[in-house]
This record gives C-alpha cells, sequence and structure tokens, in this order.
C-alpha cells in the first residue's frame, strides 16, 4: 500500500484495511501548502501518520516540488527528519 496523490481532491492518500489516512493541501504555484493530516481512529499509534509522512515528502521530491508546511503533525514529523529539508519552503 502507496500513498497516492488525488491532486483533483487536493490531497495524497494512503489506503489501509478499513479506512484511508490523508493529507490534504492547497496549492500554492510549484509549492504545496499542506494542511491537514487525518488518520483513521483504529490505526492510531501504529506508525501510520510516519508511513503517510514519508510517502507525501518522497512524491513532493519526485515531483519537483516544494513542501509549505503547516500542519502540527507534519512539522513534528518533518523536525525529526532532516533529510527532508530541501523539499521544505517555509
Amino acid at each position: 500500500m502507496d500513498v497516492v496523490e488525488k491532486p483533483e481532491q487536493n490531497r495524497f492518500e494512503l489506503a489501509l484495511d478499513g479506512g484511508t489516512a490523508l493529507v490534504a493541501y492547497r496549492k500554492d504555484g510549484d509549492r504545496l501548502v499542506l494542511i491537514h493530516t487525518e488518520v483513521p481512529e483504529q490505526f492510531a499509534g501504529q506508525g501510520v501518520g510516519s508511513r503517510l509522512a514519508r510517502g507525501v515528502f518522497e512524491l513532493i521530491r519526485t515531483s519537483g516540488r516544494k513542501a509549505v508546511v503547516r500542519c502540527p503533525f507534519l512539522q513534528a514529523w518533518v523536525a525529526k527528519h532532516p533529510e527532508y529539508d530541501d523539499i521544505i519552503d517555509g
């Protein structure tokens, strides 16, 4: 199960057995402003948020875009993962 981008819905999704984790964004030129992360309650504490975050940042990097992180969960996650500093913009 991999993270996929759903540009028509302005979000990234990670399909789970029994739910979907997501990161919502808005576009700002070639930047994605990451505004909200949602993990179904039954998956809390199982590393789903980290899998989702890693997949989102990898997709952003691969596409050549930058991320503006406004979601508190993703801000905390990226602070622990300096390997993604090159794609963080503001």
